[in-house]
């Protein structure tokens, strides 16, 4: 069961991803305390826990605020999170068990049906969970892990990519290419598509420089 602190933390992580607190918004812990009906101490926990992920900064005398991530670090970040991607595929091809391939394609399902909806939030959650099985799948455990945290810490950018036209059905059509790489067991052309699935460059990454402008402005 979680402490409330952990639960804390997911909700102001969501709040994040979701653009409800914007990059250098922040974070008063007596307002947080207030709006979720709690002392200081769980949400001072919680931030700590956000502020080791990366995911927000704590600064003596300058309190919490939300991490801000420049250009360049974005698509740092998205080039290490492909190769985490590439290897966790690599790995799921040779070592998923039939119930995990199963549980897989199950989960490519679910994308399906969010995506035929255009409802990009559903579709978002329904990738994590797809994503998240591949990390996995991959039967490494420290991999994973390290997977995970940046999935996390990219949570945001990743959810307003998929805000960009028709990247939806383009991010659909991908997984059903990395679906059929790992069900035939070819690690190679499963981590060739996973890297291509996630890294950013050219015109996705201006579409997504655009939306993240655009989000700011809107605030």
């Amino acid at each position: 069961m979680k402490n409330r602190s952990t639960s804390l933390r997911e909700e102001i992580e969501e709040m994040i991803a979701v653009g409800q607190l914007q990059p250098g918004h922040h974070l008063d812990e007596t307002e947080l305390a207030t709006q979720f009906g709690v002392s200081r101490t769980p949400i001072r926990e919680a931030l700590i826990q956000l502020a080791s992920m990366g995911i927000i900064d704590m600064r003596p005398r300058r309190g919490a605020q939300v991490a801000t991530v420049s250009p360049q670090q974005l698509v740092e970040m998205f080039e290490v999170m492909a190769e985490f991607e590439a290897m966790c595929g690599r790995m799921a091809a040779r070592r998923m068990s039939k119930s995990e391939m199963s549980d897989l394609e199950a989960a490519h399902l679910a994308c399906k049906a969010a995506s035929n909806t255009d409802d990009t939030d559903d579709y978002f959650y329904q990738n994590e969970v797809f994503h998240k099985l591949i990390y996995q799948g991959s039967h490494n455990e420290f991999l994973s892990t390290q997977a995970m945290n940046l999935h996390r810490r990219l949570r945001p950018y990743r959810r307003l990519q998929l805000r960009v036209r028709d990247r939806v059905k383009m991010s659909f059509h991908e997984h059903d290419q990395v679906v059929a790489a790992i069900l035939a067991g070819d690690g190679e052309q499963a981590a060739q598509l996973l890297r291509g699935h996630i890294i950013i460059q050219g015109e996705r990454f201006a579409d997504l420089i655009a939306s993240m402008n655009k989000l700011k402005a809107a605030h």
